[in-house]
């Protein structure tokens, strides 16, 4: 299985798909590259895609170090290098969108365009989830907590498979580091210098991560524009797949 090695020496794993152009594929928090199983083949055909395992998750080091978004941009870089991939294009959804927009502002020039999908900019300018949302996930009894996790990425017509709900594996340490790194995101003042042509895609119902963060990023960065998928929840590259898809695949193939 390939690895790449971080700067600080953890081992990454990641696997490459398809042919054409390459595209990075960064997965959410506390999971591995199974995030994007499902639509993997949307991409396959028009792109090289590659997925990777966040340290802490999956076939990837799982170091008990401080974890943070430009780390994990960092970690996504050392991918491209071991790749030989001088540039990419490059799409994140979630505490990924929040990766994404580091390598775009810290690496310029590896980052042909980007796709930010259900994310934050993070810090004190973001819009928060509700007090209600974080009681929901926070209770003690772990099957509640996990349907309310169901809600909050899928609506109730949704049937499955269900592959953002985490990785089961993942060590407590690792989980807490994630969540950590996901929390302290600020990248407020980094988005003005990101100069790569930017789409930014957002379920109209998501209130895991607001909708309102959308329009917040794509006026920070010069020329992004905004697409929003109706009715959908976080997760809606997986169930809207059918609409965000092609939108994401035009965007990169325009």
């Amino acid at each position: 299985m390939p690895h790449a090695r971080a700067t600080d020496g953890t081992a990454l794993f990641y696997s490459v798909e398809g042919s054409g152009p390459p595209l990075l594929l960064i997965a959410g928090q506390s999971n591995s590259s199974r995030w994007w199983r499902q639509v993997l083949p949307d991409f396959t055909a028009a792109f090289t895609t590659i997925v990777m395992d966040h340290r802490g998750t999956g076939a990837s080091d799982k170091p008990d170090t401080p974890y943070s978004t430009r780390l994990f941009a960092s970690d996504c870089v050392a991918v491209l290098d071991d790749l030989g991939l001088d540039q990419a294009c490059v799409y994140g959804t979630s505490m990924g969108g929040r990766i994404a927009q580091w390598i775009a502002a810290g690496y310029p020039h590896r980052v042909a365009q980007l796709v930010l999908g259900c994310t934050s900019p993070g810090g004190p300018h973001a819009v928060e989830r509700s007090d209600e949302v974080r009681r929901s996930l926070a209770q003690v009894d772990q099957m509640k907590a996990r349907k309310a996790l169901v809600d909050l990425m899928y609506t109730p017509a949704y049937r499955g498979p269900f592959n953002t709900l985490g990785d089961p594996e993942m060590p407590p340490h690792a989980r807490k580091l994630h969540l950590l790194a996901s929390a302290e995101h600020d990248a407020w003042d980094a988005l003005p210098s990101i100069t790569c042509p930017t789409l930014v895609v957002h379920g109209t119902d998501d209130i895991f991560n607001p909708t309102a963060n959308a329009p917040l990023i794509a006026e920070r960065i010069p020329g992004a524009r905004v697409e929003l998928i109706e009715g959908a929840r976080h997760g809606y590259f997986e169930e809207f797949r059918s609409v965000a898809s092609p939108l994401v695949v035009d965007f990169l193939s325009s």
